[in-house]
């Protein structure tokens, strides 16, 4: 299994009635501002673990898991919100950092709230490096009776357990899971990946199954469609540069493919400060795939003065 070169703790946050989990690398008394990291859809703030053993300095690094993620609570909710994860953030920064500007890592969803949250609150983010978080398909109007109308047909099916997450009988089986997801991740890796992804479970028969640390719940279909018009103004309003990094093999070459790549990469470019980097032999879970290359291009990009 994969042995961790620096060793991380937890703890947990209470913020707007949940307790939040927070995975902490180095010491955050050190007067070394930290670097946040923000982990994806279906993800864990472990997911950065090989990042930051490849990241060069002794910067501590706060990575927390999103509500319904990981080891963070959902106190029985059957939807989530992408506003909640917002106030999460600004929750999270105002625990750790007081009103100190941050500098954010964000990869796929957690790049998302990054650019959002940046727009919103620039004073509060110095620099901001997004992985592959680069917006949704544009939506139209005529699409929100049907959108609403499955939004409330998967809250049902929720309720009756229809869309549960899968169980593994053996942790191995997380790890394969992991590796027919992502085929360049290697076997240790995938291995210590999967003690962090999912945990053990007693069945209501006595038996036990590795269950995915990930709330069903965040199967449900967004109820709200993604205003384009929004996020551009949010771009728009972000004063912090921004480093965009695309895997080569992640989400701008399956937009390409579906003909809608020049409209993600159009607004994108409404960011007043953003650079964009390629990142070759990569796929979408870049951190898993080039941790030392990702790493790389973190540490000159929040280090450049």
């Amino acid at each position: 299994m994969y042995q961790p070169r620096r060793i991380s703790r937890s703890e947990f946050v209470p913020l707007r009635g949940l307790e939040h989990h927070v995975r902490i690398w180095g010491d955050l008394a050190s007067g070394l501002p930290p670097i946040v990291m923000l982990h994806g859809w279906m993800d864990v703030g472990a997911s950065f673990q090989f990042v930051v053993d490849a990241l060069a300095g002794n910067r501590p690094v706060i990575a927390p898991d999103w509500r319904g993620f990981g080891l963070t609570d959902a106190r029985g909710t059957d939807n989530f919100w992408f506003p909640d994860y917002l106030a999460d953030l600004d929750g999270l920064l105002d625990h750790y950092l007081a009103d100190q500007p941050a500098d954010i890592v964000g990869h796929s969803m957690g790049g998302n709230v990054s650019m959002f949250y940046a727009g919103a609150r620039p004073a509060r983010v110095r620099r901001l490096v997004n992985l592959e978080g680069f917006g949704m398909p544009r939506t139209q109007p005529e699409q929100a009776p049907a959108r609403y109308s499955k939004w409330m047909d998967e809250l049902k099916s929720h309720a009756r357990g229809e869309m549960n997450l899968q169980t593994y009988p053996e942790l191995a089986g997380v790890a394969r899971r992991l590796m027919r997801t992502n085929p360049r991740l290697s076997q240790d890796k995938a291995d210590w990946l999967a003690s962090h992804w999912a945990a053990q479970r007693t069945r209501e028969d006595g038996s036990t199954a590795w269950a995915i640390l990930g709330d069903a719940s965040h199967k449900i279909v967004n109820a709200n469609l993604y205003r384009v018009d929004e996020a551009v103004e949010l771009y728009k309003a972000i004063s912090a540069p921004v480093l965009a990094v695309e895997a080569a093999d992640g989400v701008l070459k399956t937009w390409k493919a579906r003909g809608i790549e020049d409209d993600m990469l159009s607004r994108l470019r409404q960011v007043p400060r953003i650079e964009f980097v390629r990142l070759e032999d990569a796929g979408h879970m870049m951190h898993h795939d080039q941790p030392e290359k990702v790493a790389a291009l973190i540490a000159a990009f929040i280090d450049r003065s």
